[in-house]
């Protein structure tokens, strides 16, 4: 559970909770200025006490922000305020301990770094980004390895392809992901994530034409060659991809 230094500003702690959606586990950010004391922490993960005290010896901490909702980045977000006192952040109020949410154009400014809010819905309807000078946090919205889930009903094709069109304009910005490990550039990230859509929604195309006539049967033809753990996941994105060309 040692932190990794990534970028000149933003260390990972990689929590214990590997699986077929969280690849090696969800990665909780540590981020400031080099030479400031405290720290911003983003997606504190998993309720895993070894995993959140690991991540609170590195403050003192001024803020936690979340990208979005989902238990791997989240359950563990109240009790390491606990721990160390800090506000928890969030879109969604339902995730917030304070009074602080986070919106679109927000500019959180703490631990000698201004992080942007950038929001990326599609994923989720509550995923946000962060941008900082030279990197960008992205949580589920561009992973490290593979691509995304578009969770439906709550996560929607359409607001995932206009984020993803987002981070394409950032350029060579380092993704610092959810899950998996950093990439060099956002904008190369998000144009490959933009064709596999594209690919994928051909593929939903003919599977349709050739008489799928429910999301599974669309499932069993378009992801044959996936992992059948990953089909329920799979299933989420086939219903938001047929509900994008309904």
């Amino acid at each position: 559970m040692a932190a990794r230094q990534v970028t000149p500003t933003a260390a990972v702690v990689l929590a214990p909770n590997p699986g077929p959606m969280t690849l090696d586990g969800t990665n909780t950010w540590v981020l400031r200025a080099p030479g400031a004391e405290s720290c911003v922490v983003v997606d504190p993960g998993p309720l895993h006490a070894g995993h959140l005290e690991a991540v609170a010896a590195l403050g003192p901490v001024d803020v936690v922000l979340l990208t979005h909702g989902h238990a791997d980045h989240s359950e563990g977000a109240a009790r390491f305020a606990e721990l160390t006192g800090a506000p928890v952040r969030a879109l969604d109020p339902r995730h917030r301990l304070g009074n602080e949410g986070l919106a679109e154009g927000d500019v959180v400014a703490m631990a000698g770094l201004e992080l942007r809010v950038v929001a990326t819905p599609g994923h989720t309807a509550d995923s946000l980004s962060f941008q900082l000078e030279d990197a960008v946090l992205t949580g589920d919205t561009v992973l490290g390895r593979g691509t995304t889930v578009v969770a439906h009903p709550d996560g929607v094709l359409a607001d995932y392809l206009a984020s993803l069109r987002r981070l394409r304009e950032m350029g060579d910005l380092v993704v610092l992901p959810g899950h998996g490990p950093e990439l060099p550039s956002a904008g190369a990230a998000a144009e490959q994530y933009l064709a596999h859509r594209e690919q994928r929604l051909d593929q939903v195309r003919a599977a349709v034409a050739a008489g799928a006539a429910t999301p599974q049967q669309v499932v069993e033809v378009v992801y044959a060659d996936v992992d059948r753990a990953l089909w329920p996941a799979a299933l989420l994105s086939v219903r938001a991809q047929l509900a994008y060309l309904s």
